[in-house]
């Protein structure tokens, strides 16, 4: 993944965007991330190709509102899926 390819922040809606589509793969390697106790630094740096030692700020803050938007995916985001899914 290239800086091109991602947003610093996920669009914010309450229902899922064509972001979150074309994201999936990546808010699922993020949860893995987490549940699997890797760093944030190594994550940022593995799935966005972000240095958070020459870009600390914009790193973490692209880190954090990309698993914020993947726990929602987790807690609401789906129900949009399987809505879909059933039509």
């Amino acid at each position: 993944m290239t800086a091109k390819d991602f947003l610093d922040e996920p669009p914010q809606s309450e229902v899922l965007t064509e972001y979150d589509r074309a994201h999936m793969v990546l808010y699922m390697r993020l949860l893995d991330s987490v549940a699997d106790g890797a760093d944030w630094t190594e994550a940022v740096e593995v799935l966005f190709a972000l240095d958070p030692d020459v870009e600390p700020d914009r790193a973490r803050s692209v880190y954090d509102r990309h698993l914020a938007r993947a726990r929602w995916m987790t807690h609401t985001g789906y129900r949009h899926l399987l809505r879909l899914a059933m039509h």
